[in-house]
């Protein structure tokens, strides 16, 4: 089998587990109407995929070494099967929790082992073009599984739509595929603590971690707590088609970013991010679904095109050989912006209403970048002059 297909093959698999992690999108507010739960209750649900996380980034950064890349990606392929199946036979918030709990671990295996797996397999000290096979077939995934979902619903709405049906075979199907790929690190560590490794920080996976914490607070925003927004104004069969949007279209962005120095990349993103906010939040409020749709364009061109092509390339060639270290490091700031500030919009919009919520959550990201642009002097020098090919 050729490097290509290899390269095919992992990419297809990574496109697969993160088309798992936001399919169930355009159903959250169903699953909350069969429970009859409020806006909380759904971002509490939606961020139990960092419960999932977080422990697996924190302390199994090393779990590839210990029993090889490929199982790690098979365990994950094998996670969202299970999650996905869960929510077609018990769509309710209550096992949204648990699927996306599952979804997290398998998540989490994933990103700490992608990057460092594909750079063995392509067999090359070219960083950035391992880096591009996985930010473009993770940036799709993220975005398709809620556009599908959405398609499935305009042709007949279910609980159980037929995305579910396709997600599932396609994990089965990349089973199989991955199950042919060549093993490249099974051996390398032979002792359990040698599993046990916490992610790896230096100044730019810090740097880099906050901006792609604070795009993926509001990708976390769209996905979570927009839907509810549009479905107060009649507009929730839209969700998907919001959400996707502030996902894969990020990936018309990375040939840009791809030439750009990673540091510039990411402060380009931030500067589009704020407005591209701002338009969110005032759509949002005013029903304005064009507003919300181009908001959600703009976001994705910052979020998944400028700073996580950018910030994951800066991370992996500052990091030595610790590079899925380094990417469990990065992952974790990125999931903890996914989740926390998810959950405290949440709370605020059931306690005081959306239009607080919105003007908080500005304020946040307001803060946030203007930290970031301070603090970019804590980059190495040569981090700001070497250009990704």
């Amino acid at each position: 089998m050729s490097t290509q297909k290899y390269n095919k093959y992992l990419a297809f698999a990574l496109c697969v587990i993160t088309t798992s992690v936001n399919i169930q999108g355009p159903l959250y507010a169903i699953y909350a109407k069969n429970d009859g739960y409020g806006v909380l209750a759904t971002t509490v649900a939606f961020s139990f995929y960092v419960l999932g996380v977080i422990p697996v980034l924190l302390a199994f950064g090393g779990l590839s070494d210990r029993i090889g890349r490929k199982k790690t990606i098979l365990i994950s392929l094998g996670l969202s099967i299970v999650a996905t199946a869960l929510m077609m036979l018990y769509p309710y918030t209550r096992a949204l929790a648990v699927a996306r709990l599952l979804l997290g671990v398998g998540t989490a295996l994933m990103a700490a082992t992608a990057t460092a797996y594909m750079i063995e397999l392509i067999g090359s000290s070219d960083t950035a073009r391992a880096t591009t096979w996985v930010t473009a077939s993770t940036t799709i995934g993220f975005g398709l599984g809620p556009a599908l979902t959405t398609v499935s619903l305009l042709f007949y709405e279910t609980e159980q739509p037929a995305s579910f049906l396709l997600l599932v075979a396609s994990a089965l199907l990349s089973i199989f595929l991955v199950w042919g790929l060549p093993e490249t690190a099974q051996g390398r560590s032979n002792t359990f603590k040698s599993m046990l490794k916490l992610p790896y920080f230096n100044r730019e996976v810090i740097w880099y971690g906050g901006g792609i914490l604070i795009c993926w607070a509001t990708t976390g925003l769209v996905l979570s707590i927009i839907p509810s927004v549009l479905a107060t104004h009649g507009l929730a069969k839209y969700a998907g088609i919001s959400s996707m949007l502030a996902i894969s279209c990020g990936l018309l962005f990375q040939p840009i970013a791809r030439k750009l120095d990673p540091q510039v990349s990411c402060k380009l993103g931030i500067l589009i991010l704020i407005p591209a906010y701002a338009l969110l939040a005032w759509g949002a409020l005013h029903a304005n679904l064009p507003a919300i749709l181009l908001a959600a364009f703009l976001a994705s061109s910052s979020c998944y095109g400028f700073v996580y092509l950018g910030g994951l390339s800066g991370v992996t060639r500052s990091a030595g050989n610790e590079q899925a270290r380094a990417s469990a490091g990065y992952f974790l700031m990125a999931y903890m912006g996914f989740s926390i500030p998810v959950i405290f919009t949440g709370l605020i919009v059931d306690q005081y209403g959306a239009t607080i919520a919105f003007y908080v959550f500005g304020l946040f990201l307001l803060l946030g970048a203007l930290v970031l642009f301070a603090c970019q002097s804590i980059l190495k020098p040569e981090s700001a002059t070497i250009a990704t090919p």
